[in-house]
Formats: C-alpha cells, sequence, structure tokens
C-alpha cells in the first residue's frame, strides 16, 4: 500500500537518465497488469533522444514540461492483438497505474499523459513516431529523478462510498 499512498504526479525532475534496469522494471511492471483475456494489446516505445522529447513537447500548449523530462514511455495499443477492442483503454489504463506504483518504488517521479482523447494528439504522434494505422497511441507516461517530492493528500472520502444500495 505504501507505493499507492504516497505516489504522487512529478513534472518537474533532474537532469539525470533514468537507468536501463529501471526502465525494464517500469515495462515489466506495465505488462504484467492485467487485461481482458489476456489480450495484452499494447506495445510501449521508449523516447529519451533531446531533440525528440522537445518535439513531443510541442504535441499540446500544456505540454512544454514534456521536454525536460528524462524518459517518456508511450503506451499505444494494437489492434492487431486485441480480440476484445472495446477494453483495450481499460487495459491499457491498468499497465499506466502499474509503471506509476512501480516508478514510485523505484524512487522516481512520474506523470500520466493522455493521447488518445484527443485526436490532434493522435494525428501529432502518429505523424511524429511513424506509427502503422493498427497502432493507436493511448498515454505518454514520463519518468525522471524527482526534483523535490511533496506528500500526497490522503483522497480517501467515506461519503462515496455506498453498501448494497445508493
Amino acid at each position: 500500500m505504501k507505493e499507492i499512498l504516497e505516489r504522487t504526479s512529478c513534472r518537474n525532475f533532474k537532469d539525470f537518465p533514468v537507468s536501463d534496469e529501471d526502465t525494464e522494471k517500469l515495462l515489466r511492471a506495465a505488462m504484467q497488469a492485467p487485461s481482458m483475456g489476456n489480450q495484452q494489446p499494447w506495445d510501449f516505445l521508449v523516447i529519451t533522444d533531446k531533440a525528440k522529447l522537445e518535439e513531443l513537447a510541442g504535441i499540446d500548449t500544456y505540454a512544454k514540461f514534456i521536454a525536460k523530462t528524462p524518459e517518456i514511455i508511450m503506451i499505444l495499443g494494437d489492434r492487431n492483438e486485441m480480440r476484445f477492442p472495446e477494453t483495450w483503454m481499460m487495459d491499457c489504463s491498468a499497465a499506466a497505474q502499474n509503471m506509476l506504483i512501480e516508478a514510485n518504488s523505484l524512487g522516481l517521479g512520474a506523470y500520466w499523459f493522455g493521447i488518445v482523447q484527443s485526436q490532434e494528439r493522435v494525428d501529432f504522434v502518429r505523424k511524429m513516431f511513424d506509427l502503422p494505422e493498427s497502432v493507436i497511441p493511448f498515454s505518454l507516461m514520463g519518468f525522471g529523478k524527482m526534483n523535490r517530492w511533496t506528500k500526497p493528500e490522503d483522497r480517501f472520502d467515506a461519503a462515496r462510498i455506498h453498501s448494497e444500495k445508493w
């Protein structure tokens, strides 16, 4: 529970690369996520090149922090791997959450930046990385050493819990 309760979003990183070992741990955590019928409809694109990160920051006016992110792991949905196409976004969300929790356990800061909800963002990423039509960009997961950690608020709210009926 510690990793879940202490997880917080970070968009301000030290200029320090994520180790290959930590990147593999993040990807292993992602691929361990549950998926409908074990379809595992995901692929992952690791981006560390500073020029690409700067270009990727142009995806949205609110995405300038991407340029200063040491590592991005993009989660991609692969239509060719979807036996249950109606659930691929839930599967990729579980992979994203696993990466966020693993990042916290590794002492890394992390954020989740959605792509799939905006056709402009999808088109931007598809063109930038020459993605085939069968591959759908889902989200960007940013990782790095945090400049500073801030304790997250306790979000538990008993008023939102219902038992047996509304």
